[in-house]
């Protein structure tokens, strides 16, 4: 598939409070386990360096991670390695703590519709100031119909769908995120490749599903709606000029099936000015089919293995000069990109707070 499924999220269930013995005096000490599971996740000690960075950059600025339930991030955001599972039903409080985590990318929802109840138990973890990236499902993003190996079996019928669209993605999750929504992305997964000659008819679908968004700003004033593509060959002045006329977001994908960073440029300055919303994915040392391959490599994340300084000085400096003209920005780091999402966004954080850049007009 074009990206691991990450574990679900269970529903939040309150812990079950060990049942005291009777006629017992006192009891004897519980096991660490169990005592986290009365206390929840907790965060990693403050590091003052990390909240001075954080300090430092642009208000503007999000920076954060694809979902956060991995145990190899204890001693970076938890105070010390708690299981996947723990980490779904309640890590999102802990992470949110982190002093350079202020968003985070819902990617589960692009596997299965989240209800607008879903998103508001999300809401209700975070401060105020937090905001949710969140991927639409594939059952509007995606042309085909996949099977667990990714391969496709059929047409997507519901393909871009603007009913579908607002009823499984965008109206719930205005109504449970609210004031923390951040950006609602349109991830258009790789199309059949017999679709890839017949791009003007996919530019019409995407147009008439843009034309049906409504505006976010009531909902939240920074929220942001954006599109980002798996094909190069969406990458097209027509492209631009439709996200342009709906005041939507390009996504800067960063992802080995797109040209880099530097060759994509192009589609910023002519949306400029413009939020920015980037999806730094996968490292192109992998290449487009490389997720497996990182996963090997990366093991529990808890490494920067593969650092990519040429991509994080190129999104510093857009990110940087977004800031500086008072747009949002919102920039979710995956594992995949250098093999420990927190440890990018302290380097990422680290050349942004550099020396003033010019805006990409």
């Amino acid at each position: 598939m074009q990206e691991r499924l990450f574990p679900e999220d269970p529903p939040d269930v309150p812990a079950r409070e060990p049942k005291a013995a009777a006629a017992i005096p006192s009891q004897a000490p519980q096991a660490p386990e169990a005592a986290s599971s009365r206390r929840g996740v907790m965060p990693a000690p403050a590091d003052p360096s990390l909240a001075a960075l954080a300090r430092a950059l642009p208000p503007q600025v999000r920076l954060g991670g694809s979902t956060w339930s991995y145990p190899g991030w204890a001693g970076l955001v938890w105070d010390r390695p708690y299981s996947e599972s723990q980490l779904a039903r309640r890590g999102l409080q802990a992470y949110s703590r982190h002093p350079l985590l202020r968003c985070v990318c819902v990617d589960r929802s692009f596997y299965r519709s989240l209800s607008a109840s879903q998103y508001e138990q999300l809401a209700q973890q975070v401060g105020e100031d937090f905001r949710f990236i969140v991927k639409a499902p594939a059952l509007v993003c995606d042309a085909q119909v996949r099977d667990e190996d990714g391969r496709g079996r059929q047409i997507n019928p519901a393909f871009l769908d603007p009913r579908l669209a607002l009823q499984e993605f965008v109206q719930p999750a205005m109504e449970g995120l609210g004031r923390r929504l951040g950006a609602l992305v349109f991830q258009l997964s790789p199309l059949p490749p017999q679709w890839l000659p017949r791009m003007e008819d996919c530019l019409a679908k995407l147009d008439t599903l843009l034309a049906a968004l409504p505006s976010l700003q009531d909902c939240s004033p920074d929220g942001q709606f954006a599109v980002e593509v798996r094909d190069a060959q969406w990458l097209t002045p027509a492209f631009v000029e439709i996200l342009r006329r709906h005041g939507v977001r390009y996504c800067l994908g960063l992802h080995p099936k797109l040209p880099p960073i530097e060759e994509q440029l192009w589609i910023l300055r002519r949306l400029w000015p413009s939020p920015l919303v980037c999806r730094w994915n996968l490292h192109r040392a992998h290449g487009p089919f490389g997720y497996e391959e990182a996963e090997k490599r990366y093991g529990d994340y808890s490494q920067l293995l593969d650092p990519d300084p040429a991509t994080r000085s190129a999104l510093a400096r857009v990110a940087r000069a977004t800031a500086a003209a008072g747009l949002p920005v919102y920039i979710g780091i995956s594992n995949h990109a250098e093999g420990c999402a927190p440890r990018s966004a302290e380097a990422l954080a680290q050349a942004i707070v550099g020396s003033p850049e010019p805006a990409p007009g």
